[in-house]
Parts: C-alpha cells; structure tokens; sequence
C-alpha cells in the first residue's frame, strides 16, 4: 500500500510502498477514505525539537481519518466488515488507576497514531477495536475524517456550561473555530473569537461568530464595550498556544471565570496569578478527547444539526500531499483533507 512516511530523522516526508498491515485478535483493518492535516503533522514534518525528541523512524504519520472496515480479529464482536468508521487515536493501556477507573482520557501511558505507532495517512490502517468509533447514524465523509479534531473542540468548550454566557475564544485556527460553533450551539450568548488571520477571522465569523476580532487593532475590552457586556467574559477557550493570548485572556474575564486550555505553548508562559487568586479564576487544561464521552456527544450535535463541514476550506489528493502540508503551514485556510481513495 502508500503511505506517507516518516523515513528517518530530519525534515519532509515521503510518500513509499509498505506492506498492508494485518489485524491481530482484537484489531479491525480499515481502509481509509479521507484523512485531515493536525498541526501536529506539521511539527512531524518540519522535524521541530517536539519531534525530534518524540518520534522514532520510520513511521508512518496522521491520526484523523475515516474509513471502512474491510477484516475483523477473531476476538472481536462490536465492530463488523463494511462499518464505516472514524477512530480515537489515543491508545491507552487500560491497566493503570486512571484507565481502571473509566478515566481513560487521563491515561499517563498514552500511545498516539502517526506518532508512537503507524497512523493512518496510507492506504490502510490497522486499529484496536475498542478505538473504533462507528458512525451509527449518518454523517458525511469529509465531516468524518475531521471528528479527531471535533473532538478537540467539543471536550474544550463543553468543559463548562455556557447557556447564556459570554464566551471568549482566542485562535481561530480550524480547532477554535468549531468550539466557537459549539458553544454557539450549546446556547452562549456572545462568542468573540481573536486570532492575526484575517482569513481566519471571515472563516469564524461566517461560521456564526458574534464578533471576530484582530487584537492589535480591536483589544479584547473594547470588544466586550461594543457588545454591551459590563463585567468581563464567563468563559474562556484558550486555543491559541500564545502567551499574550493567555494574559489577555485572564486580564478580560469577569470574577469566577473559568478558562479551558487547548492551545499548547511553545515556551513557558510568565502569567500573574495574583489575577487568578482575586478574581477566583479556574484554569483548566484539556488534552485529547474523553473517551468516548465525548465521541457521544459529537455524533449527537451532528445529528441535531451542528454542520461543521464549512471549517473545511482545501481538499487535495494524497499524492499532492507536499502542497496541501504547505497550505496548512501558511494558515490562510481553514481545515485541509486528504483523499486516499
């Protein structure tokens, strides 16, 4: 089969035959139909120190995808040939206290596809059944290969309850801006999503933003001043990595915020938490996706009618992999799928 290749240390990607892998007792084999770019893809590709402290080679990379199951393990009893499929890359060991307990999303022992195990951007994937999440009612493709990342929002801005609150998201890549779709959706009253893009701030805004915001030319006070709001914002989804974007965060939140942590810094982040002890701040980070909560609670916001396929903005072939890589690395786009059919 293709795949896409992590051959050896350094920069780039290759896309090489490999053998097609085969299912153990309690796997299922799925062939892939459409696979979206995570920023963690880029950090693979680029071969940062991330990675370079991470993976070893060679490796096959990607973890979000969708497809069908085409061979079963003969343990397996749930997932059957001809399912169409999307899959929780994070692969836990299910021994330790936390798994133990059905806290699987806190697993310290943690595996990811396209990282410490062959992932799915190649023609054929090779999964534990139990990460298997099987799209029982109907959802389209493209909408499935990006439930990873849907993921990702919906456990970052269902952290708290927002019916009713204000709500302030700082990134607008494809991430913040299905979280500010969500909590739209869950009844927040105002969303102001801040990021530099300009094209990402059309995409927010088009996609059912209150107000999108530039934070060098509209600061985050002046926003809430045009929304009418008088004490701050109630939540917070801090999606971004910045740490300006945190720091203004906690200075625009009203007493007893509580903020939500995707965005995954790339250097140690100073932060007066004098802010945070007076105001009653709660600073909660999120990793992944809660298992499978949270798959539940995607496929149901689908299925009551939360369409996140305008997120997707470039669809490219896998043989044109080095241009839809370059697009995402650009960051005048929206979410970027790859065809493996």
């Amino acid at each position: 089969m293709r795949a896409l290749v992590k051959t050896a240390p350094g920069p780039g990607l290759e896309l090489t035959d490999v053998p097609i892998p085969e299912p153990g007792p309690s796997e299922v084999l799925i062939k892939v139909r459409l696979t979206g770019i995570c920023g963690t893809d880029l950090h693979i590709d680029s071969w940062d120190r991330w990675a370079a402290a991470t993976l070893t080679t060679p490796r096959i990379v990607g973890h979000e995808f969708c497809g069908d199951v085409v061979a079963v393990g003969e343990a397996v009893t749930e997932v059957s040939v001809g399912d169409f499929v999307s899959g929780e890359g994070h692969l836990v060991c299910g021994r330790c206290r936390n798994c133990m307990a059905g806290r699987r999303h806190l697993c310290a022992n943690t595996r990811g596809i396209g990282v410490q195990v062959d992932g799915c951007f190649a023609e054929y994937l090779v999964m534990p059944a139990m990460n298997v999440w099987v799209h029982r009612i109907p959802v389209a493709p493209e909408v499935a290969a990006i439930f990873d990342p849907f993921g990702n929002a919906v456990h970052t801005a269902l952290s708290f309850p927002c019916l009713g609150e204000d709500v302030l998201v700082t990134g607008a890549g494809p991430i913040g801006i299905m979280a500010a779709m969500v909590v739209r959706h869950a009844g927040a009253r105002h969303v102001v999503v801040s990021d530099l893009s300009a094209e990402r701030l059309e995409l927010a805004g088009r996609l059912g933003a209150t107000l999108t915001i530039d934070p060098r030319d509209t600061p985050i006070p002046q926003a809430a001043e045009q929304l009418g709001m008088k004490e701050g914002f109630d939540i917070g989804l801090e999606m971004s990595g910045a740490p300006v974007a945190l720091r203004d965060m906690v200075d625009s939140m009203a007493h007893g915020g509580r903020i939500a942590m995707l965005g995954l810094p790339g250097e140690e982040i100073s932060l007066d938490f004098s802010s945070v002890v007076l105001r009653m701040l709660t600073l909660k980070g999120i990793y992944g996706r809660e298992m499978f909560e949270t798959w539940y609670a995607m496929s149901v916001l689908v299925q009551a009618g939360l369409d996140i396929s305008g997120v997707i903005t470039h669809r490219f072939d896998h043989t044109d992999y080095e241009e839809a890589f370059a697009t995402a690395r650009g960051g005048h786009c929206g979410k970027i799928v790859m065809s493996w059919e």
